[in-house]
């Protein structure tokens, strides 16, 4: 099961930048390189069981969110955003850091009332 898991780390690990660079594509006569946002994770376990038998398993998966891509522009190469994908990974941050500055302040009124 370690093998699986190892050999699945290397793999990914392999990818590098490829994960977040698209191959160049040609559309409407210009080229461009797409762009992700991209993320993995993997686990394994393993557990011996009274019998000597070895029960376990492994799992993983991963997120690839198209952010926008370079294309060229009359004075260079210029990042062009994917408004959709901005929002859709901007999105749980700001609601996150809402909810922690919610949180900060209800908890420091309730430290001042018990003064």
């Amino acid at each position: 099961m370690a093998n699986l898991s190892e050999n699945i780390a290397q793999t990914v690990t392999s990818v590098g930048a490829r994960a977040s660079y698209g191959d160049p594509v040609t559309v409407g006569g210009i080229e461009i390189v797409p762009v992700a946002l991209v993320w993995f994770g993997f686990g394994a376990g393993s557990d011996e069981s009274n019998d000597d038998s070895i029960q376990g398993g492994a799992g993983g998966g991963g997120v690839s969110i198209p952010v926008g891509a370079y294309v060229p522009a009359p004075d260079g190469v210029r990042f062009r955003a994917n408004p959709v994908a901005l929002l859709a990974v901007a999105l749980p941050l700001v609601v996150a850091s809402a909810w922690a500055l919610v949180g900060a302040g209800l908890l420091k009124r309730g430290l001042a009332r018990r003064r």
